[in-house]
């Protein structure tokens, strides 16, 4: 029988390392490159698979069975250009990962905030419970030291994204809406778009696990024949995890678990969710500078999941602090995408005043080119007229600042969606 052979160009996504290892598990000779290490390359190269730092087209294996893409790397890539020279068969992931769940009883997890976490709690509810699962996550579980669960079930629990309708591929038994709002503002028009694309997915699942009262989610329901399960009917579980929005997403985990398992125990659904620790870049503790201050280190990149994270930051620090004393939390954000930064610009510029000081770096373009109509400068200045101190910097200043001013009793919390965690790594490492 002929080895099946895997080459990913953009291996080091978090979709994408996770469907490595996938396909690996599954037998799959599996390689592929990225532009940069990172702690995904470095997870993929502990498990045996071969990482390439770099994209050249003399990479691709000529013998390769499939070509899987990441969507940041376009046509002109030249991995992809060899691999079309060679007439390799490519694919991009998600469609890969739709072919994946098609032979699979899938709980497939979207929502514009809380997928990740919920994927995490779903997936450990149902390993303690034996199901033996296999997840695809959008982050690394500390619990599994992975983006990736394998299981020997033919159950799969995998993080569902919207953007471009990419979800749109999966065959989910079970679907979890954590929540719906506008968001991927370069590809959807406006909410409606986000909602048709949601309601299509709704249609192709057999058992939906959502908040059935959530104004966005609510009229998308009617009409629907399958299952409806709304998730704020479960209990308040405990976790380690703050902030109210992580108790709604252990109620959809639990939720969705016992829809697609019924076998799990209450008592396991307990113990899971109370031991459960969390994800790489969720609200994460990273240790403290050489000042004392305690740094965080959070994924947040829309304005909602901004707000709610600073006011469960402030929440925190006005627990901690001594009476008679204030801490501050000082905020370095890397907005992400310079559509995203428009669109959404008028949530951005009121979502920092729980912070005292905010610290904005240059937009990371990741796909997109600069149009001129935004900047770290302009969102930084609107910030600033609705109350909060805030600069526009760049990485270096925002290190030199970070490790001469705050001290002992404030918090530092890193923010957003590009490499801006590489700073609370270096202010806790040096």
């Amino acid at each position: 029988m002929k080895v099946k052979k895997a080459y990913f160009i953009g291996i080091g996504g978090i979709g994408m390392s996770a469907l490595a290892q996938l396909l690996k598990d599954s037998g799959w000779q599996v390689s592929g490159s990225d532009r940069e290490e990172s702690p995904t390359t470095e997870l993929l190269a502990g498990k045996g698979i071969e990482v390439t730092i770099g994209q050249i087209a003399e990479n691709v294996p000529e013998d390769a069975t499939l070509v899987i893409y990441t969507e940041a790397a376009w046509e002109d890539n030249p991995e992809r250009m060899r691999a079309k020279e060679l007439e390799l068969p490519q694919s991009s992931y998600f469609e890969v990962l739709g072919d994946v769940s098609d032979g699979k009883r899938t709980i497939a997890v979207s929502g514009t905030h809380g997928k990740t976490t919920t994927t995490a709690m779903i997936a450990r509810i149902l390993k303690d419970a034996g199901a033996s699962p296999s997840a695809v996550v959008g982050s690394i579980v500390k619990d599994f030291e992975s983006n990736y669960l394998g299981g020997k079930s033919d159950l799969l629990v995998v993080e569902a994204c919207e953007y471009k309708r990419d979800f749109l591929t999966l065959s989910p038994e079970v679907l979890v809406v954590t929540n719906i709002e506008f968001d991927h503002t370069d590809y959807y028009k406006d909410l409606t778009d986000v909602q048709g694309a949601f309601k299509a997915l709704m249609e192709k699942a057999e058992i939906i696990v959502t908040d059935a009262t959530n104004p966005n989610i609510a009229p998308l329901l009617v009409g629907m024949s399958v299952r409806i399960i709304d998730y704020l009917d479960e209990p308040s579980y405990e976790t380690k995890l703050p902030g109210e929005f992580n108790v709604d997403n252990a109620r959809a985990a639990a939720a969705a678990a016992r829809a697609i398992f019924p076998e799990v125990s209450e008592s396991t659904i307990v113990e899971s969710l109370a031991s459960f620790t969390g994800t790489w870049r969720r609200f994460e503790y990273k240790g403290k500078t050489k000042r004392g201050a305690e740094v965080y280190d959070d994924y947040a990149h829309h304005p909602t999941a901004v707000r709610k994270t600073l006011a469960e930051l402030k929440k925190k620090i006005l627990e901690a602090t001594p009476l008679g004393t204030k801490g501050k939390i000082y905020v370095a954000f890397h907005p992400h995408l310079y559509s995203r930064t428009r669109d959404l610009f008028e949530g951005f510029a009121t979502a920092f005043n729980d912070a005292d000081r905010v610290l904005i770096a240059p937009i990371y373009a990741a796909r997109e080119i600069d149009d001129g109509t935004v900047s770290n400068k302009t969102l930084a200045e609107a910030i600033a007229k609705n109350g909060t101190e805030a600069t526009p910097v760049d990485f270096t200043e925002i290190r030199r600042y970070f490790e001469t001013e705050p001290k002992e009793g404030d918090i530092i919390m890193t923010m957003g969606a590009g490499d801006i965690y590489r700073v609370a790594d270096q202010l806790v490492a040096s």
